[in-house]
């Protein structure tokens, strides 16, 4: 696919509730980066070198000051051995069932507006796999980092179209096509269409991450 013009593919997590709120998803990041960091015993200049983003990005982050880049993110959650989900979600519940209503979703938008990410479910330790509806702007492009050794992404069509380059190759979908593949290489989506694309995507990790 060719590079040229493509989009930087660095975004802003954003929420409808104010982002200065204890409730609001950037206070989320926050408890949740400071309650993980803990537990492993690490300082925040530990953090630091392990995941190449600085103490005070990493402070400010835990103080809910500071509305860090899906790609800050990744990196906070490679080095700390983590799912991206379980720096974004809110405590499960302990209901055998449980039901999450679209206002209570949590979504990361894209600084342009064109490509958004929202978790269908709340991050569970125990789980080896999130789930993930992905919607794309026509002719936008979303680019990914490479994750963990090991992970596996599957995607299906559930409206427009998809490329997804991975390895250098590039694999056009259409509505109901899928494609699993192993996510720990650079990889990049992009909706070929005019309108707006509605895609599911499964992450599936090779084991328990917490």
């Amino acid at each position: 696919m060719p590079r040229e013009g493509l989009p930087p593919g660095e975004a802003q997590l954003t929420s409808d509730i104010v982002a200065g709120s204890p409730n609001g998803l950037v206070g989320i990041v926050g408890e949740n980066l400071r309650r993980l960091r803990t537990r492993r015993g690490l300082s925040l200049e530990r953090l630091a070198k392990v995941s190449g983003v600085s103490r005070a990005m990493l402070g400010q982050i835990e103080l809910g000051r500071s509305a860090p880049t899906i790609n800050v993110l990744w990196k906070i959650a490679h080095s700390l051995d983590l799912p991206f989900s379980a720096l974004i979600s809110e405590a499960p519940t302990q209901d055998q069932a449980m039901v999450m209503r679209r206002s209570e979703s949590k979504i990361l938008l894209s600084q342009d507006g064109r490509f958004s990410s929202r978790a269908l479910f709340p991050f569970d330790g125990e789980r080896k796999v999130e789930f993930y509806e992905l919607r794309l702007a026509g002719q936008a492009v979303a680019k990914s980092e490479a994750h963990a050794v090991g992970t596996t992404e599957t995607i299906v069509v559930n409206r427009g179209q998809l490329e997804v380059e991975i390895h250098g190759r590039v694999h056009r979908l259409d509505v109901g096509d899928s494609v699993i593949f192993e996510a720990d290489a650079d990889h990049a989506y992009r909706n070929p269409g005019h309108d707006e694309g509605l895609y599911y995507l499964v992450m599936t990790y090779v084991e328990s991450r917490l």
